[in-house]
Formats: structure tokens, C-alpha cells, sequence
């Protein structure tokens, strides 16, 4: 019999290169959603990521439970938007944990996605996975929402936090766009450019998921980004050379914030704000990262 896997808010962008992967390893793959579609990968169950329903009985002996819920941070953070980043996360996990509580085979392993973020804006100085948490709203968001894991009583099911970096991948995420700035030849250094930006290509991603799905010493938290900590400016400088364009001068931190909100609809906080991070517990296990450098994963997508 295949193993199951539950992906909770499971139809973005990771969540269906996970399911993907799973299905080519032989796995049986729910995704839990709020927008079932026709033509999908693995089988949807409808959920509202709040309460119980018919989707409580797919957690029924699964052997994983991945938990991407959350609504997008890609926004200008207003009471509002922050209140909904908060509650949409906290919710989903208290929807899930009340459901595998009642379950007589609970899934062996809760996979918990998180984020970087969880250690603030720290400079140029390395995060890893023991280092305090920040102070910011972004590691707030964190720092709740870990806690609403592990807080939970769930003896019979193991439970690993992946903080997430910045995923790079052509059909999603921060890529397209700043590939679109630097064809036009606005691919400068964002303010002093010295903030750090801790990236991982789509694949590595898609693998470290699948390797915490299966790997029953894994438990924890695990900082899941290349191990090339790269700043703003050297991002860019790879960008540019990754697209063939030419050098571009800096844009100032107060263009930044008014480009951020006005021309983007997201918060200056993402773009300014960043902390350079070590994935220290997936190097202790000899994760085969494909694309270790920023180059090789520039490159690989720009071929497209």
C-alpha cells in the first residue's frame, strides 16, 4: 500500500512540486485546499483551514502531514494584513492539531513550513538554527506559529520546522519579477544593499521536504537555503551577469519604500529588511544540495 501524504494549503507553488515528487516516488498525495481544481496533481479535498469537515478523515493512518498554510506576506503590512498573516496561520494549525488528536493512526511526521524570517533583520552576521529569534513582524509571525506546533499534544507524531528562504523558481515566487527588472536594465543594489538574502533553488526545496518526510531522526527546526549566504548587491550582481545586463546604479532606500507600496503593493520590509543564514543541520546530514552556489541556480533558470 502507498504512503499518503496530507498537503495542507498545499496548492502553491511548493506545494505542488512537492506532490509532484511524491507522486513519481510512489506516494499517495491529499492536497487540502480552499480552490479544488479539475486538472491537478494528486487528489483535492476541499477544507477551509479553520474548521473540521469530511477532510479530518484523510489524516486517518497518513504516514506524512505537510502544512503550507498561510496567507501571502507578499503585501504592505497594515493592521489588517498583519492581523490575517497571523490568524490564517494560527488557525490552519489549530484546525490540524485538533484533527490529528482525534485520529486512531495519527500521521507519523507534521511537517511545519516557517521562514527565515524568524530571526529578523540581523545583518551581515550568520542565523542558524539556535540562534534567537528576531524582533520584527515578520519573526512575530514566526515565532507564533512555531509555537502553535510544537505546543501541541501529539506524542505519537513526530513534528520538523522548515524555515523557508527565498524560493527561486520561474513559475512563482520572487524570481519572475526581479528577472522582469533586470531585463529592463533595473537590476541595481536596493538601498545600501548590505541586507542578506538567504535563497535556495525550487529543487533543493522540494528535496529537503521529501527527506524531513522520511527520515524519522530529522526533528526540529532546519534553515532550508543554499549554503552560499549572499547579500543584496551580490544577488543583483549575479542577476544582471545570470540575464547578460549590464551594470545598474543602486536604487535609494527611500525609492525603494515608495516603489515598494505604490508600484508593487508590498512592504519595503521585504525588500530592505534580510538576514544571512546557514543551513547547519542539512550540512551535518550531507544534503545533496544541486544547486549549492547562486550562479549554477541563476543560470539554471535563465537557460529557460
Amino acid at each position: 500500500m502507498s504512503p499518503k501524504a496530507i498537503l495542507a494549503g498545499g496548492s502553491g507553488l511548493i506545494g505542488r512540486a512537492l506532490a509532484k515528487r511524491l507522486i513519481k516516488l510512489g506516494w499517495d498525495v491529499v492536497i487540502l485546499t480552499r480552490s479544488p481544481q479539475i486538472e491537478t496533481t494528486g487528489r483535492e479535498v476541499y477544507w477551509n483551514a479553520e474548521t473540521g469537515g469530511p477532510w479530518t478523515a484523510e489524516l486517518e493512518g497518513a504516514q506524512a502531514l505537510v502544512n503550507f498554510t498561510g496567507r501571502s506576506i507578499n503585501c504592505v503590512f497594515t493592521l489588517e494584513n498583519c492581523r490575517e498573516i497571523v490568524d490564517s496561520r494560527l488557525n490552519a494549525v489549530k484546525a490540524l492539531g485538533k484533527a490529528v488528536a482525534k485520529c486512531k493512526k495519527p500521521p507519523a511526521v507534521w511537517v511545519q513550513c516557517s521562514a527565515l524570517g524568524y530571526y529578523g533583520s540581523t545583518g551581515l552576521g550568520l542565523c542558524y538554527e539556535d540562534s534567537p529569534a528576531g524582533h520584527d513582524f515578520l519573526a512575530e509571525v514566526c515565532i507564533q506559529w512555531e509555537a502553535a506546533v510544537n505546543n501541541l499534544d501529539l506524542a505519537a507524531t513526530r513534528r520538523v520546522i522548515m524555515r523557508l528562504g527565498m524560493v527561486l523558481d520561474l513559475r512563482g515566487g520572487a524570481y519572475p519579477p526581479l528577472a522582469k527588472l533586470t531585463k529592463r536594465f533595473l537590476g541595481g543594489t536596493a538601498g545600501r544593499g548590505q541586507q542578506g538574502v538567504p535563497w535556495i533553488h525550487h529543487k533543493d526545496v522540494t528535496e529537503a521536504l521529501v527527506e524531513a518526510m522520511q527520515q524519522p531522526e530529522m526533528t526540529g527546526p532546519y534553515n532550508i537555503c543554499a549554503p552560499d549566504p549572499v547579500t543584496n548587491a551580490d544577488f543583483m550582481r549575479a542577476m544582471r551577469h545570470s540575464l547578460i545586463r549590464p551594470w545598474c546604479p543602486p536604487a535609494p532606500a527611500f525609492v525603494v519604500r515608495w516603489a515598494a507600496r505604490q508600484l508593487m503593493e508590498t512592504d519595503p520590509q521585504l525588500v530592505l529588511g534580510g538576514r544571512s543564514c546557514s543551513p547547519a543541520r542539512l550540512l551535518d546530514r550531507d544534503f545533496p544540495f544541486e544547486f549549492p552556489d547562486l550562479r549554477s541556480a541563476l543560470r539554471d533558470l535563465a537557460k529557460w
